[in-house]
C-alpha cells in the first residue's frame, strides 16, 4: 500500500513538473503576426530608363517571389503620364511579366512622371489600408526628372505628403532602387527623418541583391 502511494506520489509530481514545463514553453512562444502587404510599385520606363528596365523588371518578379500569395501589388507606369498597369496577387507571375512588358516597351520619349505617380502610389496605400493590408511604395528607376514640370517630383512636397500618410499608415515603408547614388542620398536626406532607418531602404544597382532582405524587414516579415 505505502509503495503505491509513492509511486502514484511520483507519477503526480513527475505530470506537474511536465505540465508546469510545458506551460512556460508554451506562455513563450510568440505566434506569427501574420498582416496581409501591398505593395505599389513605381516604375520608370522613359527613354532615359530603358537600358536599366530588363534588369528592373526582374527585379520587381524577384520581390514578388518571396512574398505571401495573400498579398496584393498594383504596378504604376511613370513615363510621359503615370497609370496603373497591373493589380493583383504576386504569385501570378505570367500576368505580372504580360502586363510589364506589354506598357513598358521601348520608347523614344524622356519624360517622366514621378511626382503624379508617387501621388497616386500614396493615395492606394490609404485605399489598400482601408482593406486591411500594411502598405508600401517601391520606386524603381533613376527618379530623373524630365518633361511636364507638374508632374515631376517635388522633393519639398513629397515629404509633407508622406508625413501625411503616415498619420493614417504609422508603418508604411518606402524602398528607392536602381537610382544613382546622388539621387537615393537626396531620398535618404528627405525621407529618413520621417520614416526612419527601418522603414526607408535605398539601394543603387551594385546593392539591389540584398534590398529584398532589407525590405522584407521593414514591412514586418
Amino acid at each position: 500500500m505505502n509503495k503505491r502511494l509513492i509511486t502514484l506520489g511520483f507519477i503526480f509530481l513527475a505530470v506537474a513538473v511536465i505540465a508546469k514545463s510545458l506551460f512556460v514553453i508554451f506562455k513563450n512562444i510568440k505566434i506569427d503576426d501574420f498582416h496581409k502587404a501591398a505593395i505599389i510599385f513605381v516604375i520608370d520606363a522613359s527613354a532615359s530608363n530603358q537600358k536599366r528596365l530588363p534588369d528592373e523588371i526582374k527585379f520587381v518578379k524577384s520581390l514578388c517571389a518571396v512574398l505571401d500569395p495573400e498579398d496584393a501589388i498594383k504596378i504604376l507606369k511613370v513615363s510621359g503620364s503615370s497609370y496603373l498597369i497591373y493589380e493583383g496577387t504576386p504569385a501570378d507571375s505570367v500576368e505580372i511579366t504580360k502586363s510589364v512588358e506589354a506598357f513598358t516597351k521601348k520608347t523614344t520619349d524622356n519624360s517622366t512622371s514621378y511626382g503624379e505617380g508617387m501621388k497616386k502610389a500614396l493615395g492606394y496605400c490609404l485605399t489598400m489600408k482601408k482593406e486591411g493590408y500594411r502598405p508600401s511604395v517601391v520606386v524603381i528607376g533613376d527618379l530623373a526628372n524630365q518633361g511636364t514640370l507638374s508632374k515631376q517630383l517635388n522633393w519639398e512636397i513629397l515629404p509633407q505628403n508622406v508625413k501625411k500618410v503616415q498619420n493614417y499608415i504609422p508603418e508604411l515603408a518606402m524602398m528607392f532602387v536602381f537610382a544613382p547614388p546622388e539621387k537615393l542620398d537626396l531620398a535618404k536626406t528627405k525621407l529618413a527623418p520621417i520614416l526612419g532607418e527601418t522603414k526607408l531602404v535605398i539601394a543603387n544597382e551594385a546593392m539591389v541583391d540584398k534590398s529584398n532582405r532589407r525590405f522584407l524587414k521593414a514591412i514586418g516579415r
